[in-house]
């Protein structure tokens, strides 16, 4: 089933960026504003044979895209050229892309959101799902933690406009607590694993391949994971310069299929991507087939109930007071890959 976000108060359903340094707070007067939001209409399509002088400016997390790509054999035989640039996590992407410095990144589920709050010059193209398990709040081994109800007054790693930011939100709210309850210590994940080992935060919000890292390496334990709280989606955003470029709105959208098929080799070749992607991020083969077996995003249908779900994260971040209400969500969605994609993607479980 998917998840329901839960608030009973909802009424509505290495980086090139430029703040990269500043990037999780990214969204209080880094990211330039536009003047409107929604989909433009999409220019003429160019042949993809054509397009032989088009490179295009890839956000990536390593270990992701680029390996995924490389891994299914997607980047073989692209008639454009294909640049990648290596992130620490989705919210300096989203900046990058609003400045217009990469033209497509693969996000988690809060980063959009962010942007959409700041009404960021993006627009969301894809969409991706998985069970979100990997998705966790870790505590160390010997901590007497046993529940989200033990983490008031307690520091919490997490880094700002992550998807981990929004799980931790929705897993306050689940039980009862505030932010105000606790100490968010806003850290990007090096830092954050830092802070955990040396004992200086009592948790860390994360996803994988951090949390199988923490979990192989120093036997970190499982406080909960996201599953049945929040919605486990990745997202596509693409900047609204690429969008309004005939070439490379082309070269995306045979990107954007290239990368959906690569997620169903994926899934069909476990083992031998879990190897790749463990190579790749140059991790232990075991943490890597932890996290590749359950971190997975295959696309999706980017439908009206995917829309709704993120609106109602948009809200609970609104309604804790973490970020500004904005145009709706659905003011930055653009399907306009959608027929393209769809012998690759499903319609995500309700």
């Amino acid at each position: 089933m998917r998840p329901t976000l839960r608030s009973p108060r909802l009424r509505r359903v290495a980086g090139v960026a430029a703040c990269a340094t500043v990037a999780a707070a990214m969204l209080a007067g880094c990211v330039s504003r536009g003047a409107d939001a929604g989909p433009d209409e999409a220019p003429d399509a160019v042949p993809v044979a054509e397009l032989t002088d088009v490179t295009l400016n890839i956000g990536d997390q390593k270990g992701g895209t680029e390996s995924l790509l490389r891994a299914a054999g997607e980047l073989d035989d692209t008639p454009y050229a294909v640049a990648f640039s290596t992130f620490t996590s989705g919210p300096p992407q989203v900046e990058a892309a609003t400045a217009g410095q990469i033209d497509f990144a693969v996000t988690g589920n809060t980063p959009p959101v962010f942007g959409a709050a700041a009404n960021a010059r993006i627009k969301v193209v894809t969409a991706y799902s998985n069970t979100a398990t990997g998705d966790q709040v870790l505590v160390p081994a010997d901590s007497p933690l046993t529940s989200v109800a033990d983490l008031r007054g307690k520091k919490i790693a997490v880094g700002k406009g992550s998807s981990a930011h929004g799980h931790i939100l929705l897993q306050l709210e689940a039980n009862g607590l505030t932010p105000e309850d606790v100490e968010l210590v806003f850290l990007q994940p090096a830092d954050a694993l830092t802070a955990f080992q040396g004992g200086q935060v009592d948790a860390w919000a994360i996803w994988d391949p951090y949390t199988a890292i923490a979990q192989t390496d120093s036997g970190a334990r499982t406080l909960v994971t996201a599953e049945g709280v929040a919605n486990g989606y990745g997202f596509g955003i693409a900047a609204d310069t690429a969008l309004a470029d005939a070439r490379k709105n082309s070269a995306l959208e045979d990107f954007a299929v290239r990368l959906a098929r690569a997620s169903q080799w994926a899934q069909q070749n476990p083992q031998e991507w879990a190897a790749e992607y463990s190579a790749a991020v140059g991790i232990d083969p075991v943490a890597g087939e932890l996290a590749q077996g359950r971190s997975l995003r295959p696309a999706i249908s980017l439908d009206d109930d995917v829309i709704a779900s993120q609106q109602q994260l948009y809200d609970v971040f609104v309604e804790s007071g973490q970020i500004q209400d904005g145009q709706p969500f659905a003011d930055f969605v653009d399907p306009r890959y959608e027929g393209a994609l769809t012998e690759y993607t499903s319609v995500a479980a309700n």
